[in-house]
């Protein structure tokens, strides 16, 4: 729960610092370029955890990989209170490999702990532990930063990732034997062999880091190239796995077909803790009964939406197929609803009831979507490659958060309208045709 309040609270901010100017403490950066750091931030912490998963269950152990990844995380964000550029990219390089560690960890160690008997139970207790978290987040994060100094609210963040890890040590006895070593360790040379190359993946991510601080290499290039990687990745992992696997090829088309349209759905959700931070700081009349609410606040508005709503979603029937195509319906229409109010707010701010619908809109979709992907992952893997193919749900998903984050450079020649009104079409327009290639998508999955 502390882990995932130190990740929401410091997304909350993140845009809000990157743009703010520096008089105001901030780092002065074009929304364009602050919305693709955001995003190939997202987009790592989603990546790192194949890695971080691997090291958990091959050298590690669950457990030590939690102290590991936390301890990172809170290093991590409390190099961001230095509020500097070279802080930053540390910071963030250091919060991405401690979330790779500790995320895949902590929901193994749920896993484990819980029995099969309550494992749903278990895991439902801690999707709403993770809601409550990031509805408590942003308020708290943001009112640090936004109404006192920006490096509060990193700081706050740390002291909630110290706060997490000092309660995991303390109750390490309830663990029992669970998550103390290793699940399927390597030979000492191996996990030796192991360690020394994800000690160079971390250099040279160190010296890129460097390169970017010091100015010989353009932030921009760093970017397009993870970009780059972010979006071949899933599909160079697909390949690697058709050759190991005994998954049909149509199958595996099909769960590709569904996971890529899934993607497009992630592009839309996760503009909102970047491109809608930004106009809800910018263009939205926020004053509600004489009080001036911060914009990282709105933040909240979508973990309240899933808590109320998630009981009788979730009832919803349907196909995987038809679930992820009425998601990309609902996020499609979320970004028509945007192009309106980005059109009346050419002359004046608009009321925060517009993102309001908007992130209701999200949160629909991301109740209906999020299970029914991973439900599919599960299902299409073969015995043993479970979670590699759970690992292949994030990777589409960062496929999503990634192009979202460099499409958003389309507003430096597009009016803000437009990018909306043209994101929420080219959505709904997938969406669309994902439901008109469900009938023969069906046959080969596991609905």
């Amino acid at each position: 729960m502390w882990e995932r309040f130190s990740f929401f609270g410091m997304a909350a901010i993140l845009v809000l610092y990157l743009t703010a100017a520096p008089a105001d403490g901030g780092l002065g950066m074009a929304p364009q370029t602050a919305t693709a750091v955001f995003a190939t931030y997202m987009s790592s912490s989603f990546i790192a955890g194949l890695p971080g998963g691997w090291l958990a269950d091959r050298v590690l152990g669950a457990r030590r990989a939690v102290l590991a990844g936390g301890g990172l995380i809170a290093a991590g964000h409390a190099v961001l209170s230095l509020t500097s550029a070279t802080a930053l990219y540390a910071g963030l390089l250091l919060i991405v490999v401690g979330t790779g560690l500790s995320k895949p960890s902590l929901a193994a160690m749920v896993a484990a702990v819980s029995g099969p008997e309550r494992r749903e139970a278990a895991f439902s207790r801690f999707y709403m532990c993770i809601q409550v978290s990031a509805l408590v987040a942003p308020v708290v994060t943001g009112v640090l930063a936004q109404r006192v100094a920006w490096h509060l609210g990193f700081a706050v963040a740390a002291l909630g990732m110290a706060a997490g890890l000092a309660q995991f040590g303390l109750g390490m006895r309830a663990f029992a034997g669970t998550g103390r070593g290793p699940v399927r360790p390597l030979a000492r040379t191996e996990a030796a062999a192991a360690l020394r190359r994800a000690g160079a993946v971390l250099a040279v991510a160190a010296a890129a880091v460097t390169a970017v601080s010091l100015g010989a290499l353009p932030l921009t290039a760093l970017l397009a190239v993870l970009g780059l990687v972010t979006l071949t990745l899933p599909f160079l992992y697909l390949r690697a796995l058709r050759r190991r696997t005994s998954v049909g090829g149509e199958r595996l088309s099909a769960f590709t077909a569904v996971m890529g349209a899934s993607a497009a759905f992630w592009m839309i959700f996760a503009q909102s803790g970047s491109v809608l931070t930004l106009f809800a700081e910018r263009h939205t009349d926020r004053l509600v009964l004489g009080f001036d609410v911060p914009a990282s606040w709105l933040q909240s508005a979508h973990p309240l939406f899933v808590l109320l709503l998630a009981p009788f979603v979730t009832r919803l029937r349907g196909g995987v197929t038809t679930k992820v195509a009425g998601s990309l319906g609902v996020a499609g229409l979320s970004f028509v609803v945007m192009a309106g109010a980005a059109f009346l707010a050419r002359e004046q701010r608009v009321s925060v009831a517009w993102l309001i619908g908007v992130y209701l809109l999200y949160s629909l979709g991301e109740i209906v979507l999020a299970p029914a992907g991973l439900a599919l992952a599960a299902a299409v893997a073969p015995p043993g490659f479970a979670n590699r193919f759970l690992a292949l749900n994030g990777m589409f998903a960062a496929v999503g958060v990634v192009l979202g984050g460099q499409l958003y450079r389309l507003t430096s020649v597009l009016p803000l309208p437009v990018y909306f009104l043209l994101m929420g079409t080219a959505v709904l327009a997938i969406g669309a045709a994902l439901a008109a290639r469900a009938p023969r998508l069906r046959p080969a999955l596991p609905e």
